[in-house]
């Protein structure tokens, strides 16, 4: 079992900066990978960054790359997301999952846990 804790969701108007952090806890192991999602109201969940817990490789959506970056602590086991150049369509609940398989798909039925989510909301 691995319980995930998101943070540093909030309130920042277009062109701002957030960063969130995931806090893992529980049976964590390297060769995990770790996913961020996001929803909007209405919305399916999406796909917005992944990064594998062993080599540190990283994958992202289209409508995100060049503007937001993943990374992880290993010590802390904790992943950030940096968001940049937010625009108000990365308004949104943003969640983190572990994939237990290690393969950081954008697939979120291939996650097995998941946060609680924080949300972020871009003001134009």
């Amino acid at each position: 079992q691995v319980q995930l804790v998101e943070s540093g969701g909030g309130l920042v108007q277009a062109g701002g900066s957030l960063r969130l952090a995931c806090a893992a806890s529980g049976r964590f192991f390297s060769n995990y990978a770790m996913g961020w999602f996001r929803q909007a109201p209405g919305k399916e969940r999406e796909f917005v960054a992944a990064v594998t817990w062993s080599d540190g490789r990283t994958s992202y959506a289209d409508s995100v790359a060049g503007r937001f970056t993943i990374s992880r602590d290993n010590a802390k086991v904790t992943v950030y997301l940096q968001m940049n150049s937010l625009k108000p369509e990365d308004t949104a609940v943003y969640y983190c999952a572990t994939d237990i398989r290690g393969r950081g798909t954008r697939w979120f039925n291939e996650y097995e846990y998941w946060g609680q989510g924080t949300q972020v909301t871009v003001s134009s």
